[in-house]
Formats: C-alpha cells, sequence, structure tokens
C-alpha cells in the first residue's frame, strides 16, 4: 500500500517552492502527498511579494479532515506565515508525536521578505519542542534563532548542537551559502556529521525545501537519519547540476 506524507506549508504559485514543490517530491519517492496550506503567497520564482495567513481554524479543519481519511506515516512543517497559527501547529504536532517530522523553519524569504513575525520565534520554537525528529535551518534562519552571525562551518557545528538543545531534536544547519564550500552539518545528539559538496554557480528556488522533504522521504523509507540526510543531500546537489531554467531563476526540475 502506498504510504501517505503531509506537508504544512505556504502555497507558492511558481512551483517552484513550499507545499507544491513538496507534493512533487512525496511523489517522486512514490509517496502519496497531502497539503495543509498554511498560507497563499504572491510570488513568482525570484522572490516573495506579499503573503496571507489561513486562519487557525482553516488550517485545523484541513488537517483534521485529511488525518480522519488517511494514514499518515510522515510530516514535513514549513511556512507557518503567522505566530497565531503556532497553536494549530501544535495540535498536529502534539497528535503525531509516532511519526518522523521534519521541521524546516521558514522565516524570511531569499529577497528579505519576513514570512513569519520576528517575535513569533521564540514561540516557534517552543512549539516545536520535543515533538520533532530533525530541525533543518540554514544560515538566516539559523542565525535570527541564536541572534549571531553564523556563516563558518565551525560557527554552523555550534550552531546545530545548541539549536538541538533548544528543540530537542537532531539539527542540519544547511550551508548552501557559505562563501567558499557548501556544507551541511547535522548533530544527531550525540555525533557530528558532515556533508560537503562542490560549490555551484547558479541560485536556484526551493532548494530548503526539496532537501527537506526528500529526508523525510528517506526517514520514512526506513534508512536513519545521518543516511537520510547525506541521500538527500546528495540528490538535491545531482538535481543542482541541471536545473530548470524556464523563469527568471533557476527551478529544480526532477
Amino acid at each position: 500500500m502506498k504510504k501517505a506524507l503531509l506537508t504544512l506549508a505556504g502555497f507558492d504559485p511558481s512551483g517552484g517552492a513550499g507545499a507544491t514543490l513538496d507534493l512533487k517530491v512525496f511523489r517522486r519517492f512514490g509517496y502519496y502527498g497531502l497539503a495543509v496550506l498554511t498560507s497563499v503567497t504572491v510570488q513568482d520564482s525570484r522572490r516573495v511579494y506579499d503573503y496571507l495567513p489561513m486562519p487557525p481554524e482553516f488550517v485545523v479543519r484541513q488537517y483534521r479532515k485529511l488525518r480522519a481519511d488517511f494514514r499518515l506515516a510522515g510530516i514535513k512543517i514549513g511556512m507557518v506565515g503567522s505566530r497565531s497559527l503556532l497553536p494549530a501547529l501544535e495540535t498536529v504536532l502534539h497528535e503525531n508525536r509516532a511519526l518522523p517530522v521534519v521541521a524546516d523553519p521558514v522565516f524570511r524569504s531569499s529577497s528579505g521578505h519576513w514570512l513569519l513575525e520576528k517575535r513569533g520565534l521564540d514561540d516557534y520554537v517552543r512549539t516545536v519542542r520535543g515533538k520533532i525528529t530533525l530541525f533543518t535551518p540554514n544560515l538566516v534562519e539559523a542565525s535570527l534563532l541564536l541572534n549571531r552571525k553564523i556563516d563558518s562551518p565551525e560557527q554552523m557545528t555550534d550552531a546545530a548542537k545548541r539549536l538541538s538543545e533548544l528543540t530537542v531534536s537532531a539539527c542540519l544547519v544547511k550551508g548552501g551559502h557559505l562563501r567558499k564550500e557548501a556544507e551541511d552539518i547535522l548533530y544527531d545528539g550525540h555525533r557530528i556529521f558532515r556533508f560537503k559538496k562542490r560549490k555551484l554557480p547558479v541560485e536556484v528556488h526551493g532548494t530548503g525545501c526539496f532537501l527537506s522533504s526528500a529526508i523525510l522521504c528517506y526517514l520514512v523509507e526506513g534508512w536513519d537519519l545521518a543516511a537520510a540526510c547525506r541521500k538527500a543531500s546528495a540528490i538535491l546537489h545531482r538535481r543542482l547540476l541541471s536545473p530548470l531554467h524556464i523563469s527568471g531563476r533557476a527551478l529544480l526540475d526532477f
């Protein structure tokens, strides 16, 4: 029987990120994808211009109907969109503690648009604390959460350990925007794992969404956490070698 995976994320009308991309990844890995939309954005492949969060009760209703109809095998958390939606997120997490959950925090778009109120960052951490399997911040998100600039592998290692303590989960700090070499660093609560890749000259939309969704697929497939992160990182790198040029910014094509 095909397993069902759920994403809670924003809707990207360009198809290059958010729930739209998550569903594509789930399908590519052979899973049936379900989506609860937390927000609707006004964006193209280059930037976010505006967004509208869903009412909290509407998010919960979306989730309740899907959970009653499908047996979930795993959950991906993407853009929440508003501090007011955190109780809805907590409901979902509380009711699915036995499942693998990958939380990819989306606080600011790459174009600088805030996608969760800055004063809601600590509330976000409290909401996911102890209820997720893996936390996957990028350099900007890790810097915002720890209130210090993180831009080196050494700082990423320390950040992964600190964020693991704060979220009571494993933490993968994504370093695709490091200056010299792309490197992701995983702390599983006991050990550090490093996933280095050759830095590519192209900027591609949706890499964080792709990586976190792929990791979830591998976890549900039965791989351990380090192997799931390693395999997802490798497949993302392969896709980055031949992105799709159909818009103003390169997209992931698979």
